[in-house]
């Protein structure tokens, strides 16, 4: 019988997740149809501006009295500006014709908004025609604030894909997440992740700079320990895995490995299923020294030696510190290391900082380019 329940339990939370779902799809389809309107309407107006602040006041306080709260002057507003927006989708202009299609007679005139339609699959072809409309409203709008249409894209395809909540996808902003994964690739790399998001097929794919962990309250503290780090890291477990990014799962801590009657622990073991192998990260507070980067590679070597199966790829291998120095790594660590040393740091960055880093980094790597001709 708790079978039964339990499986009868999972069906029927399945089936009102994708009815919420369904409504926020038909809510954005229409919201951006009610957009399209807007614009093509104030494209008529002579001095576009007054006449556009005159139609969506008229239009607010119409359908306002109709319909209740939530088509306010400013939610008009941003309906406007998601269809400005995203009017370039081929997707999202199909469904605007099927519902557009289905409000209107043959002679073009506006059917009884009461009468029901007799064809009854036309949201399902809306529906099915917006299937890149993944996000709820609430996530259009805040998308909308970003003014890079690269870093607007990246960050819809992640929050889609990886089911962030509202509330997550701005903590992923906030942190930068798309300018610290950028400014570990070339030019070709940040187009794709506008164009794809995050794709993870290489080790280096994983990395950021810096880590961010402002999640874990250490910031705070006047002084923690690397044992106050680990303990607060597994505290708060699912965000730091967040933060780790795609594909990791957490298999142990202080993992211990014994040879020559010797024991030496690992702070952090995780499995990354996307690259097939283990992600080992060892924890630092203070000056990162050649000789923790020593003691990564001697766990890497052991976990390729005796643990990693004959199918799976090389251990990764990650010294996460309070600060590196760049000079003394590449000296310390052969070519082709699977080791990398990052920061981390206990606040969130500041984003415009990060930003005139990645337009520096870019210009740079266009001179080089340029030279290189």
């Amino acid at each position: 019988m708790k079978a039964l329940i339990s499986e009868i339990r999972a069906m029927i939370l399945a089936a009102r997740r994708a009815a919420a779902h369904s409504v926020d799809t038909i809510q954005v389809v229409t919201n951006f149809e009610i957009g399209r309107r807007i614009v093509e309407h104030e494209q008529k107006g002579s001095d576009r501006a007054e006449y556009g602040e005159a139609t969506l006041k008229e239009l607010a306080e119409a359908l306002t009295s109709e319909f209740g709260k939530g088509f306010s002057k400013r939610n008009l507003e941003y309906m406007r500006q998601f269809y400005q927006t995203y009017r370039g989708r081929r997707i999202a202009q199909t469904a605007s014709a099927h519902l557009a299609q289905k409000g209107r007679t043959r002679s073009g005139q506006l059917k009884n908004p009461e009468a029901p339609s007799r064809k009854s699959g036309s949201i399902g072809k809306a529906q099915a025609a917006s299937a890149q409309f993944t996000l709820s409203w609430s996530h259009y709008v805040f998308l909308m604030g970003i003014k890079s249409e690269a870093e607007r894209g990246f960050y819809e395809i992640e929050a889609a894909g990886q089911g962030w909540s509202l509330r997550e996808l701005k903590r992923q902003f906030n942190a930068g997440l798309f300018e610290r994964l950028a400014l570990s690739r070339d030019k070709e790399g940040i187009r794709k992740l506008a164009a794809q998001g995050q794709v993870v097929t290489h080790p280096e794919d994983l990395l950021k700079e810096p880590y961010v962990l402002e999640f874990l309250g250490l910031a705070e503290k006047a002084r923690y320990s690397e044992s106050d780090l680990e303990s607060a890291i597994i505290d708060k477990l699912e965000q730091f895995l967040l933060e780790l990014g795609k594909g990791f799962l957490f298999e142990a801590r202080q993992k211990r490995l014994t040879f020559d009657e010797e024991h030496f622990f690992v702070d952090l073991v995780f499995y990354n299923r996307l690259l097939r192998c283990y992600v080992l990260i060892d924890l630092k507070i203070g000056k990162l020294n050649h000789g923790d980067l020593g003691q990564m590679q001697m766990y890497v070597n052991y976990f390729d030696r005796f643990v990693k199966l004959a199918d799976e790829h090389p251990t990764i291998g990650i010294v996460l510190c309070k600060k590196k120095h760049d000079a003394m790594v590449e000296i310390t660590l052969p070519e082709g290391a699977n080791i990398h040393a990052r920061e981390y740091q206990l606040y969130l960055p500041d984003k415009e900082l990060l930003r005139r880093k990645l337009e520096e980094w870019s210009a740079e790597v266009q001179d080089l380019g340029e030279d290189g001709k």
